[in-house]
C-alpha cells in the first residue's frame, strides 16, 4: 500500500487571497489578448523591457534643469536678504577701541630684545648722552615746573619717571627741585636710572606721589603698564603720560593709541585730572591722572 507525502499551504487571510485572486485573473486576460493579437505580444513585453531605460534620461534632464537653475534661485535669495542681517566681519585687533597692539612678537622674550636693540644702539646712546642732552633736560623742566606750578608736583614728591632711557627727565626733575627722583629702564644708566621693567616695576605698593612717562606706545601689555603705575603710586599721587595721538609713534612701539579713552578704562582707580595737546619729541597729548583708590 502507497503512501503519498503532500505539504499542504499555510493558510492565507481573505485578504491575500483576494490579491493572488487578482494577479491570476489579471494574467489570464493578457495572456488572451496576446493569443489573439501575437504582434500586441511583442510589443507589450518589448515595452516592459524598455520601461526602466526610459526613466534614465528623464531623471538626466530634471537634474541639469536643476543645476541650472539653481544659481539664479541663489541670487534672487541674496539679493532679496537685508545687508543688515548679513554677517559682518570681526576685528581681530583692538582698533575698533582705541588701541591695537602690533603684531610679530612670538614670546615676551622677542619683544624684550627688540626694545634693548633701541636702548642698547651705539649711535642712539651717543646721541642720548650728547646733543639731546641738553635740550631733553631743558624741555622736560619746563613741562615739570608747570606742574608744580598748578600744585600737581611739589619739591618733596617721590617721584618716578618710566622708560628713562639715560635720564635725562630725571635729571631735569632733580633740577626743578624734586631730589627724590629716579628712572627705571631694562638698561640701568646709574645714578640717574635703575634696572627694571616697567610691566613689573621692581618697587613696592604705594611708593611714589608722582610718575611719568613718554613710553606708553612701547608697552607690550598697556594693561599692566597701567596697573603697576596704581600699585605703587600713593592715594593722592599724580601720573602724567605723554602720549602720540595724531601720528603712529616709531617702529619700535608696541602698541598704537587712537584716542584717551582705552587709556581712561585702564586707570580704574584714577581720575583725568587734564587732557591737553603738548609738543614733546614727537608726542602730542598730555593725560594727567590721579589715584583715588588704593
Amino acid at each position: 500500500m502507497g503512501t503519498s507525502l503532500t505539504h499542504s499551504a499555510p493558510p492565507c487571510s481573505p485578504f491575500f487571497l483576494n490579491i493572488l485572486q487578482r494577479d491570476k485573473d489579471r494574467e489570464h486576460s493578457l495572456t488572451e489578448t496576446e493569443r489573439r493579437n501575437p504582434n500586441l505580444k511583442i510589443r507589450t513585453r518589448h515595452a516592459a523591457a524598455m520601461k526602466p531605460i526610459q526613466t534614465k534620461p528623464l531623471l538626466l534632464k530634471s537634474l541639469t534643469l536643476f543645476l541650472i537653475s539653481l544659481p539664479f534661485f541663489l541670487f534672487y535669495v541674496c539679493f532679496q536678504t537685508p545687508l543688515n542681517l548679513l554677517p559682518k566681519p570681526t576685528t581681530t585687533t583692538k582698533e575698533s577701541e582705541g588701541i591695537r597692539i602690533r603684531s610679530g612678537y612670538s614670546t615676551y622674550e622677542s619683544y624684550i630684545q627688540r626694545q634693548l636693540n633701541k636702548t642698547l644702539n651705539p649711535k642712539l646712546r651717543q646721541i642720548w648722552t650728547t646733543r639731546d642732552w641738553d635740550r631733553k633736560i631743558q624741555v622736560f623742566s619746563k613741562f615739570f615746573t608747570e606742574l608744580k606750578e598748578t600744585g600737581l608736583l611739589q619739591n618733596s614728591s617721590r617721584a618716578l619717571c618710566i622708560g628713562a632711557r639715560v635720564g635725562q627727565e630725571v635729571q631735569a626733575l632733580k633740577q626743578v627741585g624734586v631730589s627724590e627722583s629716579i628712572g627705571i629702564d631694562l638698561v640701568p644708566y646709574p645714578p640717574l636710572v635703575v634696572k627694571g621693567d616697567f610691566h613689573h616695576q621692581p618697587f613696592d605698593d604705594e611708593t611714589f606721589d608722582f610718575e611719568f612717562s613718554n613710553v606708553f606706545d612701547h608697552a607690550l601689555y598697556p594693561e599692566k603698564f597701567v596697573g603697576e603705575i596704581e600699585r605703587t603710586l600713593r592715594p593722592g599721587g599724580v601720573c602724567v603720560l605723554h602720549l602720540a595721538l595724531s601720528r603712529r609713534a616709531d617702529k619700535y612701539s608696541a602698541n598704537d593709541l587712537y584716542s584717551v579713552k582705552p587709556l581712561v578704562r585702564m586707570f580704574t582707580r584714577s581720575e583725568v585730572v587734564r587732557v591737553r595737546e603738548v609738543d614733546g619729541f614727537g608726542l602730542d597729548t598730555e593725560v594727567v591722572f590721579r589715584k583715588t583708590k588704593n
